[in-house]
C-alpha cells in the first residue's frame, strides 16, 4: 500500500471519465500517396510543435501547483520553501481548487486537442481529469475522517520530519526547527476541519478515535515533552542532526547548543499543544461512538459519499453491486486454488481446517519468525534476499529499470501498529533518496513467512517501487504525468506483480509461499465483497471480520486491523482487484491480438512508460501499442 497521505499531498486525484474528442472519418477520395506525403508530413510536424509547447505548458502550471506544497517538494529531494509546511485550511484547499479550474480554462483557450501527438492527449486527458474530480472531491469535503488509525497528519507528519527532511547543513536544520514550529499551526488548521465534519453528523468509530489518542500520545511522551521516561523520537532525532553537523564543522558546539534550545521552544510552544488539542478532541468525541461499528451507510450522505469513492478508486462506473459479485466470483475461484495446494502438501482436512492450522501454528518456524528482534531482523533479511533475486531476472521481463534503489526497513515505533499493513514510501527522482519498503514488525504472529514473498513483490520489486520509480524517472515527459498517483492503476500494478513473480525463476519454490500468493490475492478479492458489504449493505464490523476469516488463513490480528482500514477509508480497498484484473484482461487480449509477436516487455513499457493513469486511458494505451506491433509487421 501506498502512504495515502502522500497522494493527496501530490494531489494525484483519480477521476470520472470525461468527454474524449470524435475520432475524425476516414479521409475518402482518390488521393495517391504522393499526394498524401506532404500533408502528412505537415500534420505530423504540427502534433510535435503543440505537443511540445503543451508539455512546456504543463511544467509551467506544475510549478505552479507545487508552490501550494512545500511538502510535495520535499518529497521531491528540493530544497524551496524548506522551512515550510503546507496551509491545511480550506481556504487553501478552495484556492488551489480554483487556480486548478482557471488552468483548465487557459489549457482550453491555447490549444486544440486535435493538433496534438497521443501521449500529450493522454497528458491533456489526466489534467482534466483531475481537475473533474477536484470539483467533485469538494462536494464531500466534510464527509471523511480527517484522523483516524490509518491516515492523519499525527502520524504523517512526525515521520516526514523524522525521516524525509534532510539536514545536511545549519539552513537545513533551521527550516527543520521551522517545520516543527508550523506542524502546530498545520495540525490545528486540520483538527478544525476535523470538528466541522462532527458538527455536521460524522461520527468516529472508537477504534479510530483510540488510535489517533495513542499514537499523538506516542509522540509527545519522553523529553522534552515529560520529565519521565527516554527522549522522544523527535528529540532525539533533533539531537543526532545537531551533534552530526558539530562534528562535519558546519557548527560551532555553542550554535548547536542555542538552536537546540529553539527546537525545544518549537516543540513544548508549539508542537505539542497541538497534539495535545488534538488528543483532548478524540478523547470527547469517544462520548458519540457508536455501539456496532459500521461503514458508511450509517454516516451523513453516505450512499452518495460512496458512489463518489467507488469511481474515485476504481475509475470505473463500477456499482457497488457489481463489485460485490465480481469479489464473490473471485473468492470462489481461489478457493479452488487453495485446495489444490492444501491437497499437495498432505493436509487432512478440510479448506477452513486449513486455514486455522496456518493461522493458529504459531510456534513453528516453518511458518513464522520468533516474536523477537532476531525474527524481525530475519524478516528484513529475507525480504530483502527476495527482492534481491527479482533484481537479477527483471531483464528479461521489463525493457525498463529504474535507476533509483529500494531498502526494506521497519515502521518507526511511534506509528507501528500489530497486523497492520505494510506499505511504501517513494524515493526522489533523482535517486538521492531511496524507495522504502516499510514493515509492521511489532507482532511476529501477525506476520507469516508464507507471505513474505509476495508483500516483498508488491511493495518493491516488480510492485510499487519498480512502477513509481520508472514514472519519475520519464524524460520528455510533463512532471505532473510522473507524479500522478491513480489507486487503481498503482495498486493494480502492485496485485499484478505478486502475480508476475510467480512466472519468474527462484520465486515461490515451495507450497505455502504459493499458498502465500493465493491468500494475497483472495485478501483482495475479499476486500471487494466485505468494502461494499460495509458500506452498501450495512454489514457490522463483526460481520466483516468473519467473513474474512472463513476464506482465509490470514491471522485474526492482521484481519480486525484490515477491516478497521476499510472502515476508515472507505472503497480504496475495491482499486487493487479491479485494477489487477484489468491489467491481466489488457494482457491476454494483447497477446491474442499479436500471438507470436507479442513480447512481454514491450507489454509492460506500453503499461508504465506512461506513467499512473485512469484505466480506460491505460486501455486505450495499450491498443495503440498493440496496432504500432501490427503496423510494424504490415
Amino acid at each position: 500500500m501506498i502512504s495515502k497521505l502522500l497522494l493527496l499531498l501530490t494531489l494525484s486525484l483519480s477521476l470520472a471519465a470525461c468527454g474524449q474528442p470524435d475520432t475524425p472519418a476516414p479521409t475518402t477520395g482518390t488521393e495517391t500517396s504522393a499526394d498524401l506525403t506532404a500533408p502528412a508530413e505537415a500534420i505530423e510536424e504540427t502534433a510535435q510543435t503543440e505537443s511540445e509547447r503543451l508539455n512546456a505548458w504543463f511544467d509551467e502550471k506544475y510549478e505552479e501547483r507545487l508552490q501550494f506544497s512545500p511538502i510535495e517538494m520535499t518529497f521531491l529531494g528540493r530544497k524551496e520553501r524548506y522551512g515550510d509546511l503546507d496551509d491545511m485550511s480550506v481556504a487553501a484547499e478552495e484556492a488551489q481548487l480554483e487556480w486548478l479550474l482557471a488552468s483548465v480554462e487557459e489549457l482550453d483557450a491555447e490549444f486544440n486537442y486535435d493538433d496534438l501527438n497521443q501521449e500529450a492527449q493522454t497528458s491533456w486527458d489526466i489534467w482534466m481529469y483531475q481537475a473533474d474530480q477536484a470539483v467533485r472531491a469538494a462536494e464531500f469535503r466534510y464527509n471523511g475522517f480527517v484522523f483516524d488509525q490509518m491516515n492523519g497528519a499525527q502520524g504523517f507528519l512526525p515521520t516526514f520530519l523524522i525521516s524525509f527532511h534532510n539536514v545536511e547543513s545549519a539552513s537545513d536544520y533551521e527550516a527543520l526547527v521551522s517545520r516543527i514550529s508550523q506542524a502546530g499551526r498545520a495540525m490545528n488548521q486540520l483538527l478544525d476541519r476535523a470538528i466541522e465534519a462532527g458538527d455536521r453528523g460524522v461520527i468516529m468509530p472508537g477504534f479510530a478515535l483510540d488510535g489517533v489518542i495513542e499514537q499523538s500520545e506516542k509522540v509527545i511522551t519522553g523529553a522534552p515533552f515529560t520529565e519521565a521516561g527516554d527522549d522522544s523520537d523527535i528529540w532525539a532525532h533533533a539531537k543526532a542532526q545537531l551533534a552530526n553537523l558539530v562534528e562535519a564543522g558546519q557548527l560551532e558546539q555553542p550554535d548547536a547548543d542555542a538552536l537546540l534550545d529553539s527546537t525545544q521552544d518549537a516543540l513544548v510552544n508549539d508542537f505539542a499543544p497541538a497534539f495535545q488539542r488534538v488528543i483532548d478532541w478524540a478523547q470527547a468525541e469517544q462520548e458519540n461512538v457508536p455501539e456496532v461499528s459500521t461503514g458508511l451507510v450509517a454516516q451523513p450522505n453516505g450512499a452518495a459519499f460512496y458512489d463518489y469513492l467507488l469511481s474515485t478508486y476504481t475509475t470505473t462506473d463500477l456499482t457497488a453491486d457489481e463489485i460485490h459479485e465480481i469479489g464473490l466470483a473471485d473468492v470462489a475461484r481461489l478457493r479452488g486454488e487453495m485446495e489444490q495446494i492444501k491437497n499437495e502438501v498432505g493436509f487432512d482436512g478440510t479448506l477452513q481446517e486449513f486455514f486455522v492450522m496456518l493461522r493458529e501454528t504459531r510456534d513453528d518456524e516453518r511458518f513464522y519468525f520468533p516474536n523477537t528482534d532476531e525474527g524481525r531482523q530475519g524478516y528484513i533479511d529475507e525480504a530483502t534476499a527476495a527482492i534481491e533475486n527479482i533484481k537479477s531476472v527483471l531483464p528479461d521481463y521489463f525493457a525498463t529499470l529504474p535507476q533509483a534503489d529500494l531498502v526494506v526497513r521497519r515502521v518507526e515505533a511511534f506509528r507501528e501498529q500489530d497486523g497492520a499493513a505494510q506499505h511504501y514510501y517513494p524515493g526522489t527522482p533523482d535517486g538521492s533518496r531511496p524507495g522504502v519498503y516499510y514493515a509492521h514488525l511489532s507482532d511476529m504472529t501477525a506476520m507469516p513467512k508464507s507471505e513474505l514473498e509476495v508483500i516483498a513483490y508488491h511493495e518493491g520489486l516488480p510492485g510499487h517501487h519498480m512502477q513509481i520509480s520508472i514514472a519519475q524517472e520519464l524524460e520528455d515527459m510533463p512532471m505532473f504525468r510522473t507524479q500522478a498517483g491513480f489507486t487503481v492503476y498503482s495498486e493494480g500494478w502492485g496485485l499484478y506483480s505478486e502475480y508476475l513473480a510467480s512466472e519468474m525463476p527462484g520465486t515461490y519454490e515451495d507450497p505455502y509461499s504459493r499458498f502465500g500468493r493465493l491468500t494475497s490475492e483472495m485478501w483482495r478479492a475479499i476486500r471487494l465483497v466485505v468494502d461494499t458489504g460495509l458500506h452498501a449493505k450495512g454489514w457490522t464490523e463483526q460481520e466483516a471480520v468473519d467473513y474474512f476469516q472463513a476464506n482465509s488463513s490470514v491471522p485474526l490480528a492482521a484481519i480486525r486491523s484490515e477491516i478497521r482500514r476499510y472502515i476508515v477509508m472507505p472503497g480504496q480497498a475495491t482499486s487493487y482487484k479491479i485494477g489487477m484484473n484489468r491489467i491481466l484482461e489488457l494482457r491476454a487480449e494483447a497477446r491474442e491480438q499479436l500471438g507470436e509477436d507479442f513480447d512481454i516487455r514491450g507489454f509492460h513499457d506500453a503499461v508504465l512508460l506512461g506513467g499512473a493513469m485512469p484505466l480506460h486511458l491505460l486501455e486505450r494505451r495499450v491498443d495503440q501499442w498493440v496496432s504500432s506491433v501490427q503496423n510494424q509487421q504490415d
